[in-house]
């Protein structure tokens, strides 16, 4: 599937449901995750990639941070552009991995998990070149994604239950634990009414901090520094995510 066929799987009803759907657009989660995008852009411009409904971009623009977002899902881009202050957030859309769009950034971050929606290792590195060939040199390229959670996989088992409480069910599904590190996430919620139940499931590459260290190497940047969240909270052993930092060699 060449980049031009890649699934969209937020498609229109996941998008209208989308900012309601996590705790991801609660202030208390928005707010260090701007903090810190906007220390790192400092003057310069932010190119958001899966910029989908603007949770992060919007309230980066409102810091004064000039913002451009590519955004694979035109229904997700729609409600974006259908928010407060989206005029002043440019939105392209296509494939995080080739798109390109005018001019260098002082930034480029990607955040919540999304370059686990690139489902090859390819694509990945592909998107790791793509954030430096916008990058002007000293920039930085920011991801926020989980550590890999295999260690709580009972052995012999590929289905684990990351999320619950009334009304949903949020569990994954280990394909391929091996070459591949693919595994799907399934979400089960109730209906409004309790009627029915409403499913969402969508494939996830997993990669350990080691491996996108390694892609930044490929792609021209260094690690600067990496934190166990926004809030710049130490990265151990024991960390579930992290938020990593590379710089453009130059």
């Amino acid at each position: 599937m060449g980049p031009s066929e890649k699934k969209i799987w937020f498609d229109e009803r996941i998008a209208k449901g989308y900012d309601g759907s996590t705790r991801m657009s609660d202030p208390a989660v928005v707010e260090p995750t701007v903090d810190f995008l906007a220390d790192l852009a400092g003057g310069g411009a932010a190119l958001e990639l899966a910029i989908g409904t603007g949770r992060i971009g919007l309230a980066l623009s409102r810091r004064q941070v000039k913002v451009h977002g590519i955004e694979l899902s035109p229904a997700m881009a729609e409600q974006l552009r259908a928010k407060p202050g989206a005029e002043a957030v440019d939105v392209t859309i296509g494939d995080m991995t080739t798109t390109r769009v005018e001019g260098t950034f002082r930034l480029v971050y990607l955040v919540f998990n999304t370059i686990g929606n690139l489902t090859t290792q390819d694509d990945q590195v592909a998107c790791f070149r793509n954030a430096a060939a916008h990058l002007e040199p000293g920039g930085f390229f920011v991801i926020e994604v989980v550590v890999p959670d295999l260690r709580r996989l009972p052995p012999g088992e590929t289905t684990r239950v990351f999320s619950r409480s009334p009304g949903y069910v949020g569990f994954d599904e280990y394909t391929d634990l091996t070459a591949g590190q693919v595994l799907w996430s399934h979400h089960w919620r109730t209906s409004g009414d309790g009627s029915h139940v409403e499913t969402f499931s969508m494939p996830f590459r997993y990669v350990w901090p080691s491996e996108l260290d390694l892609m930044a190497r490929l792609a021209g940047m260094t690690l600067r520094e990496r934190h166990a969240d926004w809030t710049r909270a130490p990265f151990t052993g024991d960390s579930t995510s992290h938020v990593s930092v590379w710089q453009k060699d130059g």
